[in-house]
């Protein structure tokens, strides 16, 4: 603890749970329908002038057994839980709830299980050296894979005059992490062209409770009634995902045949692949690829007139699209640091206290007792206006020079930017790896076209993207 830590007052956590059972019913009617998650989370950090406080989180009654938090909303508090020496991580990957087994095989996943458990360093270290082991296949991969999505782009764009982003990403991202992990195209096996709609609809079923469909108020009732209140059965996606786990079987041999030689059961190690590459990896860039292509976007032609210079000088003097010269784009990564900062591609971190502690503030420090559970919203944790300027405001360059002294309060890696994903910690194994797929895309787009404008909008989860217009490059 520091000494300024150290001499903050002591207080008592403000906030409360309401009545059993009718007060999670409110606090999930606000959330979802009567406010929004943002102002649901705005509104008590005015009403109650702290960062930390009380409430229930989605979804309650009858999913989760316990919906019961203390929240910890800035950037000072956030980080206690990547703190596994004192938070608990087993069975929080999604929040107070637990979904079923049966979506991956009767196997508690590497995701769900705390790093004191045996089976979490066998399963972590085996992710680990199976990404470290692709290294050289991350950027000619995507870039086969972009180059793809360019021409379904600009034949939708001569077509329609726009394009969704998304769901030409979806696409791409699936058939990368299946080329990556299987070394086969999609197309060329029994999936077909329907990995995505497998994955989607296994994935929306476990994070159903989490999601509004954004219907019509008349329609709210029976939403939540549908969503949040009984677990949706895996049975309606047992197909999908025994088709996903086959072909993974069929596929990935040489990676299961390391965990089989690391002590995992080849079944077991399957269906943490399917996991890994369908939830964790192709879910990650469902998210993340839209948003950040709607805030450069977003931004306007004088960063896309600086980030395709820099990518172009770069590329030349390197001679092509090399690990080398995406560390020399000082600007590209900022804008991806950037682009994960106000909008990480997992909103929520969750973590049962092992013990009695005091977490602090900016401003106070407050007893948290063995066994509750901490909640942290990561979007305004990094959006902190006490460390970031202007927080709500995409800056390209934010991460430039001096600047790059924030990255530890980036936290969207359920660990802070500058830290490194181990066997003994929860941060995700592929977080160097989604930063690099994230510069590629912005090193290949800037290649391609000049400049774009987008339309952003709101998803299930996360943000759509869809490209108005077009510039193709006139100088590579």
């Amino acid at each position: 603890m520091s000494s300024s830590s150290s001499k903050l007052p002591l207080k008592p956590i403000p906030g409360d749970y309401g009545l059993p059972f009718f007060g999670p019913i409110k606090d999930r009617l606000d959330y979802f329908y009567f406010q929004g998650e943002d102002k649901f989370f705005e509104d008590r950090i005015h009403k109650y002038n702290s960062t930390i406080f009380k409430t229930n989180m989605p979804p309650g009654p009858f999913i989760s057994s316990n919906p019961k938090v203390i929240t910890v909303l800035d950037a000072v508090s956030f980080p206690i839980l990547f703190d596994t020496s004192k938070v608990e991580k087993r069975d929080v990957f999604v929040g107070t709830y637990f979904p079923s087994v049966s979506f991956t095989g009767g196997y508690r996943i590497c995701s769900y299980l705390d790093p004191s458990e045996a089976k979490h360093s066998s399963l972590k270290s085996w992710f680990l050296s199976t990404i470290a082991s692709k290294h050289d296949k991350f950027i000619p991969l995507l870039r086969t894979c972009l180059s793809e999505l360019f021409i379904e782009l600009e034949d939708k764009m001569s077509e329609k005059g726009e394009a969704n982003f998304n769901t030409l990403n979806d696409t791409m991202a699936f058939s990368f992490f299946f080329r990556l992990f299987c070394d086969q195209n999609p197309a060329d096996t029994a999936i077909g062209s329907e990995g995505t709609s497998f994955a989607n609809k296994w994935v929306f079923l476990q994070l159903a409770p989490l999601i509004t469909l954004r219907l019509p108020k008349i329609l709210n009732c029976v939403e939540d009634f549908l969503l949040h209140t009984f677990p949706l059965p895996s049975l309606i996606a047992k197909s999908d995902y025994q088709k996903l786990y086959d072909a993974f079987y069929k596929y990935a041999g040489s990676i299961l045949d390391e965990a089989e030689r690391l002590g995992i059961k080849r079944d077991e190690a399957c269906h943490n692949l399917v996991f890994l590459s369908n939830f964790n990896s192709y879910g990650g860039l469902k998210t993340f690829f839209p948003a950040l292509i709607k805030w450069v976007g977003l931004a306007g032609e004088e960063l896309h007139r600086q980030l395709a210079d820099e990518i172009r000088t770069v590329v030349k003097a390197e001679g092509g699209v090399t690990f080398a010269a995406l560390e020399k784009m000082v600007l590209t990564k900022s804008v991806v640091y950037e682009a994960l900062r106000i909008e990480p591609p997992v909103p929520y971190q969750y973590g049962k206290a092992k013990t009695d502690m005091v977490i602090h503030s900016h401003d106070a420090a407050f007893e948290v007792k063995k066994g509750e559970m901490i909640f942290g919203y990561q979007p305004l944790a990094t959006k902190d206006p006490r460390v970031f300027e202007n927080p709500e405001e995409f800056v390209g360059h934010r991460f430039v020079g001096e600047g790059e002294k924030l990255l530890k309060y980036v936290f969207w890696s359920n660990g802070r930017e500058t830290d490194d994903p181990t066997a003994d910690n929860k941060q995700c194994p592929a977080k160097d790896l989604v930063v690099l797929l994230a510069r590629v895309l912005l090193v290949e787009f800037f290649l391609h076209y000049d400049t774009f404008t987008v339309e952003g909008g709101e998803l299930l989860l996360g943000s759509s993207a869809t490209i108005k217009s077009l510039t193709k490059a006139t100088t590579i």
